[in-house]
């Protein structure tokens, strides 16, 4: 793992008389700074382990991992006026010197704008400003700490500063409405520990926090200006090819150096065993447009994408291409086949990873403790035995689908923008999926009621749904889901195995925010619904590379950059709602960037493997499974009953029609409480043993609606 931690402090304070690391001006840390440091209880200095200190006192700011050289950018222009880039950053110095000057006027937008993903931190006297994402991949968190306010781009850090808590509210709503703003909020895992919303900043004057959004939203109240559709694509084309270029011009890196010959393995499998990428810079080509799209801009650019520095004939090599083959299941193949033919491609270097029982899902239930939990850790074995066969730099498709395809509550959003005839052909694909002559009624009828309902009713049904336990079964099909999506705010998967005490729980939280004065989001629900999507999604990419992480490996999703997401949220919503609308966009995006031969099929549907898959897993996998609900720190924290999940895991496991969904987000919480609270150390030095987040273990505290809170 690799964060950012800081603080902003009321004052300067007592400060000891370490003398740390001076700040870093382009490249150099030798300006002189000093960290003094608060004293912990045995005497020692107060910072982060495994850190280096990027500027020191009053407002200290360190990096904490295995950060790249090129990846941490300090620049200044003066003492105390500096910005801090951590990550992927396509900005040269001079354009980080601007965006610097900008922000000290007060302007955030450009400190955004960069091709790449990153975190921009600007100090200004005793100003700090700390910027998110747009999509949530790269959060931000704070808590007030010593009178201050402690910031992270990791929430674990702060909770072991704090001593935080467990906060069952939180991990109740992250059960039972997962994709609902509303019942989140800005909370964490740990009580006391905040998130920043994504498009917002963190802004701190000498210990004060304020939260800022940097980008606009869809207003509801003035329909978005006509867009040109062509004019759109080109724009997504133009940061889709930036956002590689980034990528591919930064300095490529060398894995640790390989220690010798294995009897009967070859580099590759040396490599592989071992735990170590390959030098220079690969892709995911699962035979989808979007890993296609992203490997076959990244060997079409110039900048001889799999060459090392320092390292080969300096005439460039393939770029390496990686496709998963499942054996347990043969439903894939022509996707397979057109991962082949892509990967005919000269400039390509094609390697398929094979994987049987032992890549199922639920195969291996131990790894490294996440961050934050997620429903990857229960698919996070299954990624890095591909990821283990990738590069140093390894391109993946992720976002892609959540940035470019339509959320269903979009046709609400054509409605209240009278363009009925745009709803024509999305409806006659799903009537064409299902066969029933009642689908375009249902689905118009459905749209139509949802875009009549102001957000406050929306929450508030939600509410009463969960108070009164109305769970409807698994929706079948595209248009089952589609219906089901057709709303403000919808129940988790899991929600229907939680207790009635969590459930009323997150009903409280429901209502508390649906009348909290001034409450909705301004915006469309087919908008809403679709940047909640994006934000839960990436959230979830978060988790599974803290899960899956290849030591010395970087997994780069250009689709969730800021520019990328940007442009794709300036598509026309009459384009997107087309079937097939992602295959088309990438198609014409290869098209601008001179890339035309495309295998047949290209960008056509994958026939659903991914439930016989996950079902596959659960039955090979039932008795770890149920040995972990024998007694699960979820029951003693009140959220579920350990009879009742054994025996949804037993139903599903033999094929009953349950939200596997819901089945993992249960299994992969249960998991991460597990990992997190076997743990041992904390994550800061000058502090005792017992610093660190849920000293005490699980102890639920008195619930709102038992207490009438």
């Amino acid at each position: 793992m690799r964060w950012l931690v800081g603080w902003s402090s009321t004052a300067a304070g007592a400060w000891g008389g370490a003398v740390g690391h001076g700040g870093r001006d382009e490249g150099r840390y030798d300006d002189g700074d000093t960290y003094g440091g608060r004293v912990g209880y045995d005497g020692e200095t107060l910072q982060p382990v495994g850190s280096q200190l990027l500027w020191g006192d009053p407002d200290p700011l360190w990096a904490v991992g295995d950060w790249r050289p090129d990846e941490v950018r300090v620049v200044k222009a003066d003492a105390r006026t500096r910005i801090a880039v951590l990550g992927t950053c396509g900005a040269s110095d001079e354009q980080l010197r601007v965006g610097l000057f900008a922000a000290r006027g007060g302007a955030l937008r450009h400190l955004t704008a960069w091709p790449g993903s990153y975190t921009a931190v600007v100090q200004v006297g005793r100003r700090i400003t700390v910027c998110g994402d747009l999509a949530g991949a790269r959060p931000v968190f704070h808590t007030p700490w010593a009178g201050g306010t402690a910031y992270a781009t990791a929430a674990l850090p702060l909770a072991d500063l704090i001593e935080a808590n467990l906060d069952f509210g939180h991990l109740a709503a992250l059960l039972a409405a997962p994709d609902v703003p509303a019942a989140l909020h800005d909370s964490t895992p740990y009580d006391g520990v905040r998130r920043v919303p994504p498009g917002h900043a963190l802004i701190l004057r000498a210990g004060a926090r304020e939260i800022a959004g940097y980008d606009p939203v869809a207003s509801l109240a003035v329909a978005a200006p006509p867009a040109d559709p062509d004019s759109a694509v080109d724009a997504v084309r133009d940061a889709l090819v930036d956002a590689v270029r980034a990528r591919l011009s930064a300095p490529r890196h060398v894995p640790d150096i390989d220690p010798g010959p294995v009897p009967g393995m070859g580099p590759a499998e040396r490599r592989a065993a071992r735990g170590m990428p390959v030098p220079g810079i690969g892709a995911d080509l699962s035979g989808g447009p979007a890993s296609g799209t992203l490997a076959l801009l990244a060997a079409g650019l110039p900048g001889m994408p799999g060459t090392v520095l320092g390292h080969g004939t300096g005439a460039g090599e393939r770029l390496l291409a990686v496709t998963f083959n499942d054996l347990t299941t043969r439903a894939r193949e022509e996707e397979l086949q057109r991962a082949g033919a892509l990967a005919a491609n000269p400039r390509l270097h094609h390697v398929v990873v094979t994987g049987a029982e032992e890549s199922l899902p639920y195969a291996d239930l131990d790894g490294p403790l996440t961050d934050e939990p997620g429903p990857s850790l229960v698919t996070a074995a299954r990624h890095r035995a591909r990821l283990a066969a990738g590069s140093a730099d390894h391109f993946t498709g992720y976002g892609a689908r959540q940035v470019l395809d339509a959320h269903p509550a979009r046709l609400a959003d054509l409605l209240m923008d009278r363009k009925r005839r745009h709803l024509v052909r999305p409806v006659a694909a799903l009537t064409k999926a299902d066969g029933s002559v009642l689908v375009p009624a249902r689905v118009y009828g459905a749209a139509r009621r949802l875009a009549r309902t102001p957000y406050r009713q929306g929450v508030e049904n939600l509410a009463d749904r969960l108070l009164h336990r109305s769970f409807e079964d698994d929706p079948g099909g595209a248009v089952g889901a589609s219906l089901a999506a057709l709303t403000w705010a919808g129940p988790g998967p899991a929600a229907r195995w939680l207790t009635g005490e969590a459930l009323a729980e997150v009903s409280v939280l429901l209502q508390n925010s649906a009348h909290r004065a001034g409450v909705g989001p301004g915006q469309r629900p087919g908008d809403y619904r679709a940047r909640a999507a994006l934000t839960r999604h990436a959230a979830d990419l978060r988790i599974l590379e803290q899960a899956a992480e290849i030591r010395s490996q970087r997994l780069h999703a250009p689709f969730l950059d800021n520019q990328v997401v940007r442009a794709c949220r300036a598509l026309p919503e009459t384009l997107r709602v087309q079937p097939g609308a992602r295959a088309a966009i990438l198609r014409t995006v290869l098209k601008g960037a001179g890339i035309t031969e495309l295998p047949p099929g290209w960008g056509a549907p994958a026939h659903g493997t991914a439930a016989t898959t996950v079902r596959n897993g659960l039955r090979l996998a039932i008795d770890p499974l149920l040995t972990l609900f024998e007694a699960p720190l979820l029951a003693e924290a009140g959220l579920i009953e350990a009879r009742v999940v054994r025996k949804a895991v037993r139903a599903a496991a033999s094929g009953e029609p349950l939200p596997l969904d819901g089945i993992a987000d249960l299994i992969s919480l249960e998991l991460w409480l597990h990992r997190l609270l076997s743990r041992r150390g904390t994550c800061w030095t000058g502090t005792p043993a017992r610093a660190r987040a849920v000293p005490g273990g699980i102890a639920p505290q008195r619930r709102a609606v038992s207490s009438g809170g």
